[in-house]
C-alpha cells in the first residue's frame, strides 16, 4: 500500500479523478479524518471536507508507478 496526499479543491477536479481512478482495477481510500471513503464513490468524496488536503492510500503492490503517474496533478508533494 501506498499513501499520498491529494488536493480535490474543485467540482472539476473531483470529475477528473474518479476518472482517472476508475481505470485501475486496485483499490483507493480516501482518509479524512476519521471518515473512509471508497475514492471512486463521486458521492463519497463530496461527503468529505475538499478544502484541506485528503490522504489517499493506494492498495496496489505491483505497477504504483502508472498510478502514481496518472495521478500526479492531485498529489501534493
Amino acid at each position: 500500500m501506498k499513501t499520498v496526499q491529494i488536493s480535490l479543491n474543485s467540482i472539476d477536479k473531483v470529475k477528473s479523478f474518479v476518472n482517472d481512478i476508475t481505470k485501475f482495477d486496485y483499490d483507493f481510500d480516501l482518509v479524512s479524518g476519521r471518515y473512509v471513503i471508497d475514492a471512486k464513490s463521486i458521492m463519497g468524496i463530496f461527503s468529505l471536507d475538499l478544502s484541506k488536503p485528503i490522504e489517499l492510500n493506494i492498495h496496489a503492490e505491483d505497477d504504483i508507478e502508472t498510478v502514481l503517474t496518472a495521478l500526479k496533478p492531485y498529489i501534493i508533494s
